[in-house]
């Protein structure tokens, strides 16, 4: 596992002082919603430590706020893993599995006897919703579709054995990584409303952007084995091995570079973000929502990293679960 692989990411670092406090409020939900089981199931998820990435990538929460953004990455990794296995080689049967989620996203109610993952997921949604900006839901609710929808396109990757062109990746794995949530749940737990004329100004889609696509590139790198072992394709290193038909060490390398140059252009964007307030003529709340959003972004990017070079996800996953199979003890999505 390349977990001695080092990124320059210069953003600032901090933790939540409500860490401990929402281990065990995530405990008690991941359990109650059946999300994970009972003995080694959840010995195993406790020791991927949720509360820390989302006490790390979200420090401003707390309360509520930090609950519901460690619930959420308690459903990403759970969901994701449940595609280890043998549902994440037919295409079809995960489109089928995900509209399920996605018509919760556009209003439906899971059926009472609903697997857990449809339960926990309406749960987060609610939580995410409720009182939120209307422009938020919407884009929110766009964001949560296309992780979805692409959870069938990595398994047609699966499928073909071979890694796509890094379009073709970069397409799907910006959808599979979610990446893009955890910059919205940010808005959401720090309580800002980022006005649309500021938030869809190139500074800030192109800064978005770079922050989604660091934060799943270097995971590529630390999962890369494990993803490798179980017939993933959407990684950032076996489509620059493909694509250059370079050594391992070589497609490392390249894949710190396209971390590297998306590091610069965001720092390049940065100091732009005051002048581009000026020019839209933002009030001093907008313009205060704009300067914490250009900070979520950072925080996130740094309190990623700085979980997923420690959880024993990664680093200790070869000696709690076979490495050739599926990342969880309990099949609970229902195909």
């Amino acid at each position: 596992m390349p977990q001695d692989i080092e990124f320059h990411l210069p953003f600032p670092s901090a933790l939540s002082p409500d860490l401990e406090e929402a281990r065990q409020r995530n405990l008690s939900w991941v359990a109650g919603v059946g999300l994970v089981g009972e003995a080694r199931s959840l010995e195993w998820y406790a020791s991927w430590d949720m509360p820390r990435l989302a006490a790390l990538g979200f420090p401003y929460a707390q309360g509520p706020a930090l609950d519901l953004c460690a619930d959420a990455m308690a459903f990403f990794f759970v969901f994701d893993d449940q595609f280890d296995g043998a549902l994440g080689l037919y295409p079809a049967r995960a489109a089928a599995v995900c509209q399920q989620m996605i018509d919760i996203v556009h209003g439906a109610r899971p059926a009472r006897a609903a697997d857990a993952c449809s339960a926990a997921f309406a749960d987060i949604w609610t939580r995410c919703a409720a009182g939120a900006d209307r422009g938020w839901v919407a884009r929110c609710a766009h964001e949560w579709e296309y992780y979805f929808a692409t959870q069938a396109h990595e398994a047609i990757g699966r499928l073909r054995g071979t890694p796509g062109d890094m379009e073709t990746y970069l397409q799907v794995r910006r959808g599979i990584a979610g990446t893009d949530l955890p910059l919205s749940l940010g808005e959401r737990a720090a309580g800002i409303t980022v006005p649309a004329a500021a938030f869809h100004s190139p500074q800030l889609r192109i800064m978005r952007q770079a922050a989604i696509d660091v934060t799943f590139m270097c995971n590529d790198v630390y999962s890369l084995e494990k993803e490798e072992a179980r017939g993933d394709m959407d990684n950032l290193v076996l489509v620059i091995e493909h694509e250059r038909r370079c050594t391992r060490a070589e497609a490392v390398e390249h894949a710190r570079g396209e971390v590297r140059r998306r590091v610069e252009r965001f720092q390049e964007l940065e100091p732009q973000v005051a002048g581009l307030c000026t020019q839209l003529g933002l009030s001093g709340r907008e313009r205060a929502a704009v300067e914490v959003y250009v900070e979520i972004m950072g925080a996130w990017m740094s309190g990623y990293h700085a979980w997923q070079t420690r959880t024993q996800r990664y680093t200790n996953a070869r000696r709690v679960l076979p490495h050739t199979g599926p990342g969880y003890f309990d099949q609970i999505l229902r195909a």
